[in-house]
C-alpha cells in the first residue's frame, strides 16, 4: 500500500456503487482513510469491509445528501472517527429520463434536488467542517459531460450538472480564503450500475437508440470508461498536487466532446 494520501481522510458521497465505489478503493489504496457516504449503508460497509481487511481504514454511514442533517451527521461521525477531513467528494447522483416535452415539476425538482442541492449542502457542511479545523481541504465534485451539452432525453439532469459546473466555480471564490480548493471532474460515458438504469429507462420510452452503447461510439479512445479510469484523477485532486487549482473541472471522457 502506497502512501500518497497518507493521514488524509476524505468523504465520499455514492460510495458504495460505481464511480464513488473505485474512488475509495483508489483513494484507500494511496493510504486515505476513507469514509463512505451513502443510501445503501449495508453495500457501503460491505465495501468498507473489504477496505479494512486488506489493511485500509474506513467508516460507512448511511447520508441522505439532501438532508442537511443527515450530511452533517455523517461528517461528524467521520471526524469522531478519524479527527478530522482533509477531502469531501460530492459525487452522489441520480438520473430519471423523461422525454422533453414530457417533463414534469416532480422529475425536475427530484433531479435537481439530489444532483444540485445536494453538492450546495455538501460543500457548505465539510467547508465549515474545514474551517473549523483551522482552513484548508479540498471538495470535489462529480460533474458530468451532460452539463457542458443538453440531452433531450434527460434535460433535467444536463441543467442539474450544469449546476454542478456553477458551484464547483461559485465555491472556489468563495471559500478561496479559507484554504479550501473547490474542484471537479466531469465524466462521460462510464460502465456503472447508473448507467445500466438509465439504458433501461431509456429502452421504455423508446429511446435506446440514445443509451450506452450509441453515445459510446462517439469516444474517440474506442471505448467506454471503466470506474478505474476516473480513480487517478479522484487521488490528483485530493492530493497536495492540486494545491493550486481551484473552479476547474476535468474532463474524463476519452475525447467524446473536444471543447
Amino acid at each position: 500500500m502506497t502512501s500518497r494520501l497518507a493521514g488524509r481522510t476524505a468523504v465520499v458521497t455514492g460510495a458504495a456503487s460505481g464511480i464513488g465505489a473505485g474512488i475509495v478503493r483508489g483513494l484507500a489504496a494511496e493510504g486515505a482513510n476513507v469514509v463512505l457516504a451513502d443510501l445503501n449503508l449495508e453495500a457501503a460497509q460491505t465495501i468498507a469491509d473489504e477496505i479494512i481487511e486488506s489493511g485500509g481504514a474506513a467508516l460507512a454511514v448511511r447520508m441522505d445528501i439532501t438532508d442537511r442533517a443527515a450530511v452533517r451527521a455523517g461528517i461528524e461521525a467521520a471526524v469522531e472517527r478519524f479527527g478530522r477531513i482533509d477531502a469531501y467528494f460530492n459525487n452522489a447522483g441520480m438520473n430519471a429520463p423523461m422525454k422533453y416535452l414530457e417533463i414534469t415539476e416532480e422529475n425536475f425538482s427530484k433531479v435537481m434536488s439530489v444532483n444540485a442541492l445536494g453538492t450546495l449542502v455538501g460543500t457548505q457542511e465539510a467547508a465549515k467542517q474545514f474551517i473549523a479545523q483551522g482552513g484548508g481541504g479540498k471538495i470535489v465534485n462529480t460533474a458530468s459531460i451532460a452539463g457542458r451539452t443538453g440531452f433531450a432525453s434527460f434535460a433535467p439532469y444536463s441543467a442539474a450538472k450544469s449546476a454542478v459546473i456553477s458551484l464547483t466555480q461559485a465555491g472556489a471564490r468563495a471559500l478561496a480564503e479559507h484554504g479550501i480548493t473547490v474542484n471537479g471532474f466531469a465524466p462521460g460515458v462510464v460502465a456503472t450500475p447508473l448507467w445500466d438504469k438509465l439504458d433501461a429507462d431509456l429502452e421504455k420510452m423508446g429511446e435506446g437508440d440514445s443509451g450506452f452503447a450509441s453515445m459510446s461510439g462517439d469516444i474517440l479512445l474506442g471505448r467506454p470508461a471503466q470506474p478505474a479510469d476516473i480513480v487517478p484523477t479522484a487521488i490528483f485532486l485530493a492530493a497536495e498536487d492540486s494545491d493550486y487549482i481551484t473552479g476547474q473541472i476535468i474532463p474524463i471522457e476519452g475525447g467524446m466532446i473536444l471543447v
